[in-house]
């Protein structure tokens, strides 16, 4: 079901004050203890804001359809035993299991985004920043942004942990939340290192890496357990930080040539 005029114009005013928080946090936190750089041009922050937008409002309406079909084949195809003993799990316990299960789908929708060239023409549009900073988290295509994301949700209905729809079941709307916050401290330019923890969440260091240009773009996919990529032989973390940020793969200067190349057929 598609969402309605009223919740379209609730998710406007959720995501406007979310920008004026998020600014207030990371912008001050940015300049007393992020890399120093050269401003970026009025054109780079004018997508950046485009694509905050797109981020937040394009999967409410992208992701209800798929939602919607996904909720009605699980309850075709998955046994009621299964579905009856996750329900049967202790609060804390489906919680858990709805960060773990979904967090190896994000990882393995992430790393094939990398990997299969007709997805990763859709995810360079994230990796084309040069500068890493908070909003750099939302700088993504919407085809990549819903494939990414269906990747996460799509076992959570089929093990009956996500509900018929994306916007009233609760485990995929705290996971998604939660991820998405996540997601700005790690792309903020925040030269931090947090020792002991940096194996039990993905920090900036760990994630930046994974925007550096060259060598090391096929690592740490992780959103927030760096335990999966250490499990399937990702992970790289050294104690210094990326020399050169950004992609090689070319982008369009206009946001219309960001969002509708990767549509095209691609030249031989």
């Amino acid at each position: 079901m598609l969402p309605s005029a009223g919740e379209f114009v609730a998710a406007v005013l959720r995501l406007s004050v979310w920008l004026v928080l998020l600014t207030a946090l990371f912008v001050p936190l940015e300049r007393w203890f992020g890399a120093r750089h050269a401003p970026r041009p009025r054109r780079e922050l004018l997508h950046n804001l485009a694509y905050y937008a797109m981020s937040s409002l394009v999967p409410i309406v992208l992701l209800s359809i798929p939602a919607a079909l996904l909720a009605v084949i699980a309850q075709h195809i998955v046994p009621t035993a299964l579905t009856d003993m996750v329900q049967s799990l202790p609060v804390a316990g489906r919680i858990a299991l709805v960060f773990v299960v979904g967090e190896i789908g994000f990882y393995w929708g992430h790393r094939l985004s990398h990997e299969l060239p007709w997805l990763w023409r859709f995810h360079a549009v994230h990796h084309s920043t040069e500068h890493m900073h908070f909003l750099a988290n939302t700088r993504t295509h919407p085809v990549d942004m819903v494939i990414t994301r269906l990747f996460g949700l799509v076992p959570l209905y089929l093990l009956g942990l996500a509900g018929p729809s994306v916007a009233g079941s609760g485990a995929p709307a705290l996971l998604l939340v939660t991820g998405t916050l996540w997601g700005f401290f790690i792309h903020a330019n925040l030269r931090w290192r947090l020792g002991p923890l940096e194996w039990l969440v993905a920090t900036p260091a760990f994630h930046h890496w994974h925007h550096s240009r060259h060598e090391h773009i096929n690592r740490n996919y992780a959103a927030t357990l760096p335990m999966l990529d250490r499990l399937f032989g990702t992970h790289y973390l050294p104690q210094h930080w990326p020399a050169e940020y950004g992609t090689d793969t070319p982008q369009a200067a206009s946001l219309s040539g960001q969002l509708l190349n990767p549509l095209l057929p691609q030249q031989r």
